[in-house]
């Protein structure tokens, strides 16, 4: 083989593998920043996975602030509510200044982790008006009930 083609051979073969770990290094990147969204229902039942159970993976939780579940610590920024979709409830831990719009029975979703049975949430987005909810959580919140009410039992 020529020395000239051999040489251009060889930076060819060099920009192909450049260019496998440069995608290969955003891929990753891009996966650790992935933050799936799931209601409370499926993070009990355990459908999330056991790496969200287990605090393992950072996730959006998302569904309605259950009516009559928000304290405040006097003196510090810590929120404590629940996060419910209508068949389970999300004890939720948030530090920080809660966003004008956030209100029980309104549409939220957190980014966070699991700590033991609750959730710590490092952001809180509240929905914008009252008849917004986000489309994934809506969709989310009505396969939820449709699994819940096919798995219940009829009453007598």
């Amino acid at each position: 083989m020529n020395p000239i083609r051999r040489r251009r051979l060889m930076w060819v073969l060099a920009l192909v593998v450049a260019a496998a770990i440069a995608a290969s290094l955003v891929a990753m990147a891009l996966q650790r920043n992935v933050a799936y969204l799931y209601t409370p229902n499926e993070v009990i039942t355990g459908e999330a996975g056991a790496d969200v159970s287990s605090g393992q993976a950072r996730f959006r939780l998302g569904g309605m602030v259950a009516e009559g579940s928000l304290k405040r610590t006097d003196g510090s920024l810590d929120s404590h509510f629940s996060v419910t979709d209508g068949d389970a409830e999300m004890p939720v831990v948030y530090t920080g200044i809660l966003p004008d719009l956030f209100r029980e029975n309104q549409a939220v979703i957190v980014t966070g982790r699991m700590e033991g049975d609750r959730f710590v949430a490092e952001q809180v987005l509240a929905k914008h008006d009252e008849t917004y909810m986000p489309k994934e959580v809506a969709d989310k919140m009505g396969i939820a009930h449709q699994k819940h009410d096919v798995d219940t039992p009829a009453g007598p």
